[in-house]
């Protein structure tokens, strides 16, 4: 595997591998690598020549400072990963390579991008596009590959590609769970040994909501997870929607679904750390 950290040497690289027909998988990542990001490498590696892993913990999506600052940083244990994995190139650039000037471009993303974590992290979404926008423009990827618990991410990007005229396949990947249904992420770190044993009942509480639902309206749904959550230590719901999965509008009624089943998007301060997790309403 090589690690890159300048666009020009990465765009040297994959210019000469597309121009021998080579396919390009991209991963983009903010590091602190667990099983999650590896399944998305795997999918990557089984559809793709080459396949090309950034690891950049991007300023502009963070709303909160104290977030940016805490958020984990392994880049020795990442390369160690990604080696193993298979990965072709890692590209691990500086801020100022990424950003060598302010972007200040605002992307008009529509309803997907103003509600739920819009609404929450404002400005998010917006640093979500640039970063991602940057990586597309700088690896030139024929697939990209992004998990499913950022749920409305997807959605988010899908949207950036079509404004931007990428010619690329976005591709979503389920969900990558610990064996107690804990979703895998970043963050999990941060938890205390107490708090990691409660984290699990999210998902235990969102899986049950299936059956929930099935005589039951989608606002006695919705309420129900959320006080359900709220009984758990440590646990405070941020926000639960009940959205369709193309736009993220939040529905109000189950006689909304179409022919794709409605996504149930929720975010959870289990103490200071902030979980996200969905789940999908096959009804």
């Amino acid at each position: 595997m090589e690690v890159i950290r300048t666009v020009a040497g990465l765009r040297g690289r994959i210019d000469a591998l597309k121009a021998d027909g080579k396919t390009i998988g991209l991963v983009p990542t903010m590091g602190a690598l667990h099983e999650g990001h590896l399944s998305l490498v795997n999918r990557a590696r089984g559809e793709n020549d080459v396949v090309v892993v950034s690891v950049f913990v991007n300023p502009t999506q963070f709303n909160n400072p104290d977030d940016l600052r805490t958020y984990p940083r392994t880049e020795e244990a990442d390369c160690a990963l990604l080696e193993k994995a298979g990965v072709d190139f890692a590209f691990i650039p500086s801020v100022e390579e990424v950003y060598p000037e302010p972007d200040t471009r605002q992307f008009e993303l529509g309803p997907v991008a103003e509600v739920m974590e819009g609404a929450m992290r404002p400005g998010h979404f917006n640093g979500v596009a640039q970063v991602v926008s940057k990586l597309f423009a700088m690896t030139t990827p024929t697939r990209a590959y992004f998990g499913e618990k950022d749920f409305q991410q997807i959605a988010v990007i899908r949207k950036m590609v079509d404004l931007e005229g990428f010619d690329l396949e976005i591709v979503p990947c389920p969900i990558c769970r610990a064996d107690d249904g804990l979703a895998l992420s970043s963050r999990n770190v941060r938890l205390t040994p107490e708090q990691r044993a409660e984290a699990p009942r999210i998902h235990r509480v969102l899986a049950a909501s299936v059956d929930f639902a099935k005589d039951h309206t989608l606002a006695e749904t919705r309420q129900w997870v959320i006080d359900e959550i709220n009984k758990l230590p440590f646990m405070e719901v941020e926000y639960y929607e009940i959205a369709d999965p193309l736009t993220m509008r939040p529905l109000s009624s189950w006689d909304e679904e179409h022919e794709i089943p409605a996504v149930g998007c929720v975010t959870v301060y289990c103490g200071d750390v902030r979980l996200i997790d969905n789940i999908k309403y096959n009804r």
